[in-house]
């Protein structure tokens, strides 16, 4: 095993890290707190490739392997996760399309995407349905040439302000689970589509979350991803990098917390001294670095099986974003802790960063249905031997 990067990789860090300097840390602050959607700002990151960083080639992406998306994440959600996490969610639903949609939508939409230059949103959630997401109820009907799409989803990032949706609904009828769930390409303003409210969040202030409503919205039967049946499985697809992203991004927010702690830890004084000092302040640090490595190195592991195709990816990418996104969380607390009263005011980035990571570990699978997962598969007589 090498645990070292290549050139390439670096270079693909160092790119990330300097556009999330320039063009995400001098604004974030403030999209959180107006609740701005910075369109132009992810259209930039469009243009360096981080709209599409794994979405297939024949859709205008870059096919990187995952591992080598989380280092571009990484390096952006250390300074702004809500922006970062919303064009992971991008790149998510860019991929489904770009692998499974009919090569007249892919070739429409896919360069579009990619570019930054249309953005998209995955549509999974339903106000009945978040956990137990086989038993959604959004209906999509092929009538002649067409589907016509009947339901609602719930917590829909980007909602209102995107594109085309990827959306999952039952194709089979009522009693059908898993295997009556289709996968569609939606465009966003199609007539019949309305949006609620914008919800008003603790944190991820920079993207706009919305319920949507499909009153006989009619899409032409083109717009299937993949075969009628398989949407089930393309969702927990699309779910396996995501839950990859999203512990990513909680290594980012963490990453960006410790520095901040590390350098206030130096300049600021107390009884005469730097807090530095102080031996109890120096082991919260060393216990933050040590979690924060633990989950960057977890993360790239599950990214690895992944890439590779391993029989137990999914497992690997359930275990990385349960331990990821708890430890992210921990770090940007802890950070919080060690501003004293400063980390609670805005001035400081230590209280957007924790507000941001909180959510993570509530979508793509609460961290308690990522324990079902691996449990189910630990409970399997190989899983011991096989698992490690």
């Amino acid at each position: 095993m090498d645990f070292e990067l290549t050139e390439d990789q670096r270079a693909f860090a160092d790119t990330a890290r300097q556009f999330a300097l320039a063009e995400l840390a001098p604004h974030a602050a403030h999209w959180d707190a107006e609740g701005i959607f910075p369109r132009e700002a992810i259209a930039k990151a469009g243009e360096l490739g981080f709209c599409g960083l794994y979405a297939p080639e024949a859709a205008g992406g870059l096919a990187l392997p995952r591992l080598d998306a989380t280092l571009v994440f990484e390096e952006m959600a250390a300074v702004d996760p809500s922006t970062t996490a919303f064009i992971t969610i991008h790149n998510m639903a860019t991929w489904m399309l770009g692998t499974w949609a009919q090569p007249e939508v892919r070739d429409h939409w896919g360069p579009l995407l990619t570019s930054g230059e249309k953005l998209a949103s995955y549509c999974l959630t339903e106000p009945g349905a978040g956990s137990d997401a086989a038993s959604l109820k959004t209906r999509a009907e092929l009538v002649g040439a067409e589907y016509v799409i009947n339901g609602s989803k719930a917590f829909i990032s980007g909602a209102g302000s995107t594109d085309v949706l990827v959306l999952m609904a039952r194709t089979g009828d009522a009693s059908s689970g898993a295997a009556g769930i289709s996968a569609f390409a939606v465009p966003a303003h199609t007539p019949g589509i309305s949006y609620g409210k914008k919800e008003e969040k603790m944190g991820w202030n920079s993207q706009p979350t919305r319920q949507i409503s499909f009153d006989n919205v009619r899409i032409p039967a083109n717009h299937l991803l993949g075969r009628e049946g398989e949407g089930f499985k393309i969702a927990m697809k699309g779910l396996d990098g995501g839950r990859i992203n999203i512990a990513t991004c909680s290594v980012g927010a963490a990453q960006g917390a410790l520095k901040q702690a590390q350098q206030y830890m130096q300049d600021r004084k107390q009884f005469g001294k730097p807090i530095a000092s102080f031996q109890a302040l120096q082991f919260k640090l060393a216990d933050m670095a040590t979690e924060l490595v633990a989950a960057r190195q977890m993360v790239r592991l599950a990214a690895s099986k992944l890439d590779a195709g391993d029989a137990n990816a999914s497992t690997y990418c359930a275990m990385a974003k349960r331990f990821a996104t708890d430890a992210g969380f921990n770090v940007c607390n802890e950070a919080l802790q060690l501003h004293g009263g400063y980390g609670y005011i805005r001035e400081y980035p230590l209280e957007r960063l924790m507000r941001d990571a909180r959510v993570h570990q509530i979508l793509e699978g609460t961290n308690e249905i990522m324990r079902v997962i691996i449990a189910r598969r630990m409970l399997d007589g190989d899983a011991p031997d096989v698992i490690r």
